[in-house]
């Protein structure tokens, strides 16, 4: 119990004292007028008060992903916490915060054309195709999900269930941003935190006492904490999705001191939310042995339902259906919406056409709707043991397009480059060991990743040699752009 009510004080923390480090450095303007006024047309790019921002910010980056994730993660036991902590504060809320903060100062850019702007174009076209997959991924996943629940509630079956909720998410990712997102989606993100709050309120009622902190790796399958706890709980400590969907809310924020708030808070918060559902699945089943079992026999929709049902009654059961049903829909939403924009980015740089107007919403739909809903057929869970090797690669970019902004702009590039050294290990050993990768050995893996990480730190290294010399007024027109 002191372990976790310790986690939740250390990412409060960590937002009042490392959030303002943060953004001391990147150094923020309010004067400077940001794209929501610059570039107003109403659609996506409209002011919108920072709380509204921040709770869509929260339900666009979290999903099912810190409820999930965590109940899965937590079969490693309470050194879980230490991952949740560490990586919400020092890279999760870093990534976002840039994320968004990156995309603001250029004009509300998509994160593949901050990525071209700071690593290079060839880089920019590899992460373009790769960001738009992963969100057809994400898609597709957080559309499967909660269709194969509402097939089990309702009369529909599985496949009508598919196509009324994959109907919904084409109306809302072309609908301007105000008026859905912007007037629903905070409710959904007050309920996400509520239900948080509630079970977290919960777990000191349970029959079994909340673990303490243990070093021990405690998953019954004896699976290696190095990587595979980075990559099972991402949304809860770093996920590339965020950096899809920061743009988002980049295009609506009125002043740039919201920033903190909106990006690296809303991180903070799901790290929170993390914490409580990792407590409540090492918890509520007495340990990791039953949880197991659980996880076996329901899924996390499962875990998640019987742990809400147990702790809040006939209530906790409605939250349940509501969470897995509305979070990921709400999830596929943007999701879309942030693939329809890097399309429309994508396509301007080979036409020199801006692709606005209804028709061209439309248009741009096809390429990324029709391989998403084809792929709603295919097994979920093989669905998303791909995004998330996939969704951290794009967190792991995505911290060295920050590091390369800030060593470009004379600025203290550690809170970013040391996070972006550690993800890079996580990525490069895990692709090789992963059974959805090359299921190689373990000690081959870690050999192979370590070779392919030194490579990266050594090309980092040339990059802090290079940069060391620029004239600052160099620097500062290159950000202007």
């Amino acid at each position: 119990m002191i372990t976790f009510v310790a986690s939740i004080m250390l990412l409060v923390v960590g937002y009042l004292v490392y959030g303002k480090v943060v953004d001391r450095i990147f150094g923020i303007n309010d004067q400077q007028k940001t794209p929501a006024y610059a570039k107003n047309d109403g659609f996506d790019y409209t002011p919108m008060s920072w709380w509204r921002a921040s709770l869509i910010q929260l339900l666009n980056i979290a999903g099912l992903g810190p409820i999930f994730g965590a109940v899965m993660g937590a079969l490693y036991g309470p050194v879980a916490f230490i991952w949740i902590v560490v990586g919400s504060i020092f890279a999760g809320a870093v990534h976002d915060y840039f994320s968004g903060m990156l995309s603001l100062r250029h004009n509300g850019a998509q994160y593949p054309e901050l990525v071209g702007k700071y690593l290079g174009r060839h880089v920019k076209l590899l992460i373009n195709i790769l960001t738009i997959l992963l969100m057809i991924l994400v898609a597709a996943a957080f559309t499967a999900g909660p269709a194969e629940l509402v097939a089990q509630i309702t009369p529909l079956g599985f496949t009508a269930a598919i196509v009324v909720v994959f109907a919904y998410l084409l109306i809302a990712s072309v609908l301007p941003i105000n008026k859905v997102i912007g007037k629903i989606y905070p409710i959904f993100g007050a309920i996400l935190i509520f239900m948080a709050v509630s079970i977290g309120i919960g777990m000191f009622f349970f029959d079994n006492p909340i673990p303490n902190l243990t070093f021990s790796n405690l998953h019954p399958g004896n699976l290696p904490l190095w990587p595979l706890l980075m990559v099972t709980i991402s949304c809860g400590a770093i996920s590339g999705f965020h950096c899809t969907q920061s743009p988002i809310l980049a295009r609506t924020l009125k002043k740039e001191s919201d920033g903190r708030k909106v990006f690296y808070g809303a991180m903070i918060a799901e790290g929170v939310i993390t914490l409580v559902w990792a407590a409540a699945g090492m918890t509520f089943f007495g340990g990791t042995e039953a949880l197991q079992g659980a996880l076996s026999a329901g899924g996390p929709a499962g875990v998640v339902n019987e742990i809400s049902i147990s702790t809040l009654g006939a209530f906790g059961g409605i939250l349940a259906v509501l969470g897995v049903i509305i979070l990921p829909i709400t999830t596929g939403d943007t999701a879309l919406r942030s693939s329809r924009m890097m399309l429309a980015d994508l396509l301007k740089q080979f036409t020199k056409k801006d692709f606005k107007g209804k028709k061209s919403l439309m248009f741009l739909m096809i390429p990324v709707a029709v391989p998403a809903f084809l792929l709603t057929q295919i097994d979920y869970s093989f669905l998303w043991r791909y995004v998330g090797w996939s969704n951290q690669v794009v967190a792991t970019v995505m911290l060295w397009t920050a590091a390369m902004y800030l060593l470009k702009h004379h600025k203290f590039h550690w809170i970013c480059s040391i996070p972006a050294i550690f993800m890079t290990a996580v990525v490069s050993t895990y692709i090789f060991y992963a059974p959805e990768g090359f299921n190689l050995a373990y000690s081959t893996s870690m050999i192979i990743g370590a070779i392919i990480w030194l490579v990266v730190v050594m090309w980092f290294v040339w990059q802090v040699i290079r940069h060391k010399d620029w004239p600052t007024n160099k620097v500062v027109r290159t950000e202007a752009g």
